[in-house]
């Protein structure tokens, strides 16, 4: 009864090792490779509004664009301010309008997040601009080429103290924001 046991037993583990040699190496990898690339990618972040009320009257005077592994980024340097300082919403929106005139604002992409900063690209003192962008036009200086998720950059304007951006994106992708010391931070993920 042993014996027969043990000759079931080799006779199944040698059809299972037969069965896993005739499957080619290339069927094998992809998923593999997939399952690898999600989990080294786990953000946790949603995609639901974020924001923190506080302001600034530190002007805003740059913004840039990154490519990482998981995820672009989109940095607004605000020069002086404090982390606690920079106030900030950020939210998917159907349609960008301009505050303020209520002007729609075309931003190209499958989803827009519309990214409110609550520091002026204007200087406070002399209303001399800070920021060379200009309405319903792309960042200037910035390019998205080779970018997985965004797609499009869009400059609203600055209005009562709140500078608005469009930032047009693949999909409604979890992103998240970081408040740094002189920088606000929003990076939108490659996938789920």
């Amino acid at each position: 009864m042993v014996r027969n046991r043990t000759v079931w037993a080799t006779a199944a583990l040698l059809t299972a090792t037969l069965g896993v040699a005739a499957i080619p190496a290339t069927a094998t990898a992809a998923p593999v490779t997939a399952t690898r690339a999600a989990a080294a990618c786990p953000t946790g972040w949603g995609s639901l509004d974020k924001t923190y009320s506080t302001g600034t009257m530190t002007s805003l005077t740059n913004v840039r664009t990154g490519r990482h592994d998981c995820y672009d980024r989109f940095v607004v340097d605000v020069p002086g301010a404090g982390a606690a300082e920079l106030g900030f919403s950020v939210a998917y929106v159907d349609r960008l309008y301009q505050d303020g005139s209520g002007r729609p604002i075309t931003v190209g992409g499958a989803a827009v997040l519309e990214v409110r900063v609550n520091a002026p690209s204007y200087d406070v003192e002399t209303g001399t601009p800070t920021y060379p962008g200009r309405v319903a036009q792309p960042l200037p200086g910035v390019n998205l080429t080779g970018y997985s998720t965004f797609r499009d950059t869009r400059y609203a304007g600055s209005f009562e103290g709140v500078t608005q951006f469009g930032l047009g994106v693949r999909a409604r992708l979890p992103f998240r924001v970081l408040r740094l010391d002189g920088h606000l931070v929003v990076d939108v993920a490659h996938t789920w």
